[in-house]
Order: structure tokens, then C-alpha cells, then sequence
């Protein structure tokens, strides 16, 4: 193995360049490892989203990348993550109506705490019933109090609360593309026009507008939707799921603060609408929303005004971008000597930000599985059953979200609920989850994106009853886990006092790294 050729840039592209790059071309210099990457001028970035999940701390140490800088080059600020408004229930009706899916695990320092908040223990002296994810941690009323999830003091990538960001996609992907050139990355500018296959149906070169016949011994589909090495040239075939998930259309809006010191939440606001829903993620100096809807259940210009609605007069004299999702993967993702990763080997619609978790999975795991010796075929068929199974893993824990609504206002909930569209996979956890609570033994770790405890926030979050009355003798420790109720509730205040406010935090680590490593006084 010696050439590694990347067609493709964006996201996709420069992360798996810069990953390989650290940890497989420097590492392994002896070997005289190159890694190239050719992307065209002509071929913009699409951008789905600006969201991200906790795994992007790593992936960002992992390539070198400090967290002052990332913050500041990509206009970055942290998502403690997702609430959602409206999902159970329409606008207007009885009951709460949102939940939050936060990233911090349920607090572990005594009994595991779920089945004892589904027996009521969690109850305060008042009669209240916390939510969940309110009674298990503190990010709730830390995000409800905007404020961030770590201090100016904490090391990169540290804090008190589990974290991810929220960033510009466009300057996320310039950020990456110069980190993995200065880590030795050739860059191409030159558009990719043809694909040449060998007798053995392996790739033999990519042809490009230029007239250059680029060569290399593993070559890496970052072409997104287009997927021009795997599906165009070497037909791995597209498994199209809009029968379980059914938003198919995009359309989007960039849209400034009336105030430039303004509040941004650090969590994605996702909100219900009769078609889909919209997410809305405060960035520094903008707030990037966005309508995810199915095309069977509206139409453009209808959406187009929900968009308009939701955000009220400032969208007035701003102009919409529409997109065309193509949801669905790829079920053999590595073909012969090619390997997709990104939009190329699939996209599940931008709920819970699986898209660039997916892209990092697909990154760690080409590095670290990497064939040295030429030996494609074992480490393609071990990559394929990992990628296949994550990905249904994903569209389960994406359904659950939709088939629980209580909504029956419009035909894109009631369809959503049809047991027709629910993953035989998905019905099996339900059936078991109805007289006992998700445990970690549901779940393999190493094909799973999201942990347990994501599952039972989204579970309960969405009102799912669990029927404990066959087994409560299971949980004895009913004292321990009340008094671990009340100092989660008791600690929150301390939290509210120690941690600063999110905006703060976030200037703060623009002015450090403007101004590099040294410390700066807090204001």
C-alpha cells in the first residue's frame, strides 16, 4: 500500500485526509504512505446542517486540531444538546409540550437511576414530577440558564458537561482542508470527469476535465450524493428508506441576530410542523434554520412558508435555498479498492447529527483498520458489516423519534406511526421496553452511535410507558436513589453559579485564540 487517493473535498474529504494523514502517513513514514486529495472548484459544499455529536471532540484532538481555534475559525459554539418542541404533541395542546435529549450521561454514583424515576421516586416534596432528563442531570437547567457547558479554565475538550458544537459547515471544512495540508495532504484541484475500471472491476485511475489520469492503490468516494466512484462507476447499489423515514426536502435559511449580544442557546431547537420539523442552532453571529420535510406530505412553496412563519419578519427580505436529500445507505460501502465515506455512502436526514458522526466512524475506521499489505478483501467485509449495522442502528433510534408522537393532526404524523413503517428491529426494542427499561445490554457498543442513555431520553422524552409493577423487586435501593434525586437537583444550583455565561465562554475562545496560548484575564 502506498497511494491513497481521495476524491473529494468538504468535510467528508478533508477530515478522513487529516485523519489518515496523523495517523497513518506520519506514523508509518517507513512505509511511504501518500495521501492526495483532488476536489473541484466548481463542486460546492452542501451543508445539511451545522450540528455535531460529542465523538467531534476527539476526532478534533485526534487530528491536531485545539479547541480555541476551532471555536473561532469555524464561528463554533457548543451544543449540550437537542430540544425538542412540539414532537409529542401540536402546538395549542394540554401537557408539556418539549423535551430535551441532553448529552450528559444520567448520573452513575449510585443505583442506576431510571427504573427508580419510572416508580415515581424522583417526585419533590411539592408533588412535582421532573422530566427525565431532568431528574437524572443537571445539562437541562444549565443549557434552560444559557450557559456552557465547561469554565475558561478547563482543558480542551474538558469540562463538567458532555458537549459537542455547533459550527459553520463551509469554515469547518476550510479549517480541516488546512490542517490536513499541513500535515502533508496533496491537494488537486482538478474536476473528476471519468472513472476507468480494470478487468477485475477495481479502479484503475480517475480521469479528470484537465486531462490528468490520477492512479492510486485505495482510492476514497467523498464525491457525496453524486457517489461517482462507488455508485456511478462500480454500482454498489443505493438502499433508498423513505418508507421508514420520509423527510426528503430541505429548504434553509441564514438568518443574523437582532441583537449582537444576543443569547445563544447551547442546544439545536427542533420543533414539530405538519410536515417535519425545523432545527435552529445559534452560531456567533448568525442562527442557521432550517425546514425538513417529506415532499409526499407538502409541497415546496408550502414549506417554503412554514420556513417563513417560524422565523417571522426577519425572513422577509431573504431568500431561500432548497435541497434535495437522498435518504438511504449503502449496504456494501467498500467495493474492491474503493471506499466511500460521507453523502456518498449514505445520509439518514439531520436529526441527532448523525451525518458527520457517520463520516468520523467511517474516518477512525479506515485508519485503524488500514491494509498495509494490499489486502482489501477481509478489511472491506469487516468495514461493510460495521457501517451496515450502524446504520441501522441510526434509522431505529431516528424512527423512534417519530413513530411515539401522540399527533394525529396532520397525514405525515398519523403515516409516521403506522406500524408499516416501523423497523421490525425498532418494534422488537419497544415490545420489551413496555415492561422494562432499555439497559445497556440492549446495545453493542461498537456498532452504536448513540449511547443508552440517548435512547431513554428520546424514549421517555416522547412519554413511552414502561410497566414496572412485574418487577420492582429488582430495585431495592429506593432510599439511595431518592437522596440521589435530590443532590442532583441541589447540585444544579451550584452548576448555574460555576459555570459561565455561554455567549462569555464563547468570546473568550476567539480572543485566546487570536492571541494564542497565553492566558487572558475573564471579563
Amino acid at each position: 500500500m502506498r497511494n491513497v487517493l481521495i476524491v473529494g473535498g468538504g468535510t467528508a474529504g478533508w477530515l478522513t485526509a487529516a485523519f489518515l494523514a496523523r495517523h497513518v502517513s506520519q506514523s508509518h513514514v517507513g512505509r511511504g504512505v501518500q495521501i492526495r486529495l483532488v476536489e473541484s472548484k466548481d463542486i460546492g459544499i452542501i451543508g445539511v446542517g451545522e450540528g455535531s455529536f460529542p465523538s467531534i471532540r476527539g476526532t478534533l484532538a485526534a487530528i491536531g486540531i485545539d479547541e480555541a481555534r476551532f471555536v473561532r475559525e469555524c464561528h463554533a459554539t457548543f451544543k449540550q444538546g437537542i430540544r425538542f418542541n412540539d414532537w409529542v404533541r401540536p402546538t395549542g395542546s394540554a401537557g408539556v409540550n418539549h423535551y430535551f435529549h441532553p448529552f450528559s450521561h444520567p448520573s452513575q454514583r449510585g443505583p442506576e437511576l431510571l427504573p427508580y424515576w419510572l416508580q415515581g421516586l424522583a417526585a419533590t416534596s411539592d408533588g412535582n414530577s421532573p422530566s427525565f432528563a431532568d431528574a437524572v442531570t443537571m445539562q437541562k437547567r444549565i443549557a434552560d440558564a444559557a450557559r456552557g457547558p465547561k469554565r475558561y479554565e478547563d482543558k480542551d475538550f474538558l469540562g463538567p458537561m458532555n458537549y459537542a458544537y455547533h459550527f459553520d459547515a463551509g469554515r469547518l471544512a476550510a479549517l480541516l482542508a488546512e490542517q490536513g495540508k499541513s500535515l502533508g495532504v496533496e491537494q488537486i484541484l482538478a474536476t473528476v470527469e471519468h472513472v476507468q475500471l480494470g478487468d477485475d472491476g477495481a479502479i484503475v485511475a480517475v480521469h479528470t476535465r484537465e486531462g490528468q489520469a490520477l492512479s492510486a492503490d485505495l482510492y476514497v468516494d467523498c464525491t457525496g450524493f453524486r457517489a461517482a466512484l462507488i455508485g456511478d462507476a462500480l454500482a454498489s447499489p443505493f438502499k433508498a428508506i423513505n418508507d421508514v423515514l420520509f423527510v426528503d426536502r430541505a429548504v434553509v435559511m441564514q438568518v443574523p441576530y437582532d441583537d449582537a449580544d444576543a443569547d445563544i442557546p447551547s442546544y439545536t431547537i427542533s420543533t414539530a410542523h405538519e410536515a417535519g420539523w425545523t432545527w435552529d442552532i445559534g452560531l456567533q453571529q448568525r442562527r442557521g434554520i432550517g425546514y425538513v420535510y417529506s415532499s409526499l406530505h407538502t409541497d415546496a412553496d408550502s414549506a417554503e412558508q412554514v420556513l417563513r412563519n417560524y422565523i417571522g419578519p426577519a425572513s422577509r427580505d431573504m431568500s431561500a435555498r432548497l435541497l434535495k436529500l437522498n435518504v438511504g445507505y449503502r449496504e456494501t460501502q467498500w467495493v474492491k479498492n474503493c471506499v466511500a465515506i460521507g453523502l456518498s455512502g449514505g445520509f439518514l436526514e439531520p436529526l441527532e447529527s448523525s451525518g458527520i458522526g457517520l463520516i468520523e466512524t467511517a474516518a477512525y475506521m479506515l485508519t485503524y483498520m488500514f491494509p498495509f499489505n494490499g489486502e482489501y478483501a477481509p478489511v472491506a467485509r469487516e468495514f461493510n458489516r460495521h457501517m451496515k449495522a450502524r446504520y441501522e442502528r441510526i434509522v431505529d433510534f431516528v424512527k423512534m423519534h417519530y413513530c411515539l408522537t401522540q399527533r394525529t393532526d396532520t397525514a405525515f404524523w398519523r403515516d409516521n406511526t403506522d406500524p408499516a413503517s416501523i423497523p421490525d428491529s425498532l418494534k422488537e426494542k419497544l415490545m420489551m421496553w413496555q415492561c422494562r427499561p432499555p439497559h445497556r445490554m440492549d446495545f453493542i457498543t461498537d456498532l452504536e452511535m448513540y449511547p443508552p442513555s440517548s435512547w431513554q431520553f428520546v424514549l421517555y422524552g416522547m412519554e413511552f410507558k414502561t410497566d414496572m409493577a412485574a418487577n420492582q423487586f429488582n430495585y431495592p435501593q429506593r432510599e439511595e436513589a431518592r437522596r440521589e434525586f435530590q443532590m442532583i437537583a441541589q447540585m444544579s444550583q451550584r452548576a448555574l453559579a460555576d459555570l459561565p455565561d455561554h455567549r462569555r465562554l464563547v468570546e473568550y475562545l476567539c480572543r485566546k485564540a487570536a492571541r494564542g496560548s497565553q492566558s487572558l484575564p475573564v471579563s
